[in-house]
């Protein structure tokens, strides 16, 4: 089950979203930029505090603004790909991947799935685009998650290893069925993913 409620001023803009499923669905968050959808995303990581917000996923409350309640962030189960992806660039891709854990069965299966293995040794300025994206969803599902959250994951790649990204976050999801939100300015990119769109602007 997947409960939220933000309400936050971003750039003197009101952002107000709902989302409530007891199923997993793949949610696109939609608008231009600078409208406040990355903060959206660090709002439920925990990353930022907002105006007014309650978090639930399964049966924890991760954030409530009235009682002050505020999981931390290593705490919450949830991970995070960010727009750059953020990969330790003086370390390759095994210790990318193994930086939150030791190597274990569940890794390799994820390194198998998502085609990696055979970059195990490689650095991150040393991948192109659509492997970094692998390698960068590999670690943000190492922990297991019970949420993903997505920040403009195809906004650099080119068309053809875009499509190959969106098949790939389908099959993460009919594999893993956790609840996926993901932040562009793409009608494409929303229609093709999404189960439902939430429009900021």
């Amino acid at each position: 089950m997947l409960n939220i409620s933000i309400k936050h001023i971003v750039n003197q803009t009101d952002i107000k979203i709902d989302i409530y499923t007891k199923l997993p669905k793949i949610y696109a968050i939609k608008g231009p930029s600078g409208i406040g959808k990355t903060t959206v995303l660090n709002i439920i990581a925990g990353l930022r505090e907002a105006d007014e917000a309650y978090i639930e996923l399964g049966e924890r409350v991760l954030t409530d603004t009235n009682i002050n309640r505020q999981i931390k962030i290593q705490n919450r189960h949830v991970g995070y790909l960010f727009q750059d992806y953020q990969l330790f660039p003086n370390m390759t891709v095994y210790q990318n991947l193994t930086f939150m854990s030791a190597m274990n069965d569940h890794i390799r299966k994820l390194m198998t799935k998502l085609k990696i293995e055979h970059l195990q040794s490689h650095y991150p300025a040393t991948l192109s685009g659509g492997e970094a994206q692998r390698v960068a969803l590999a670690r943000a599902l190492t922990t297991k998650p019970d949420l993903l959250l997505l920040d403009e994951p195809f906004s650099s790649l080119d068309d053809q290893t875009k499509e190959e990204g969106i098949a790939l976050l389908r099959r993460v999801f009919n594999e893993w069925q956790i609840p996926i939100i993901f932040v562009t300015h793409s009608n494409y990119e929303a229609n093709e993913l999404a189960d439902d769109i939430i429009s900021l602007g």
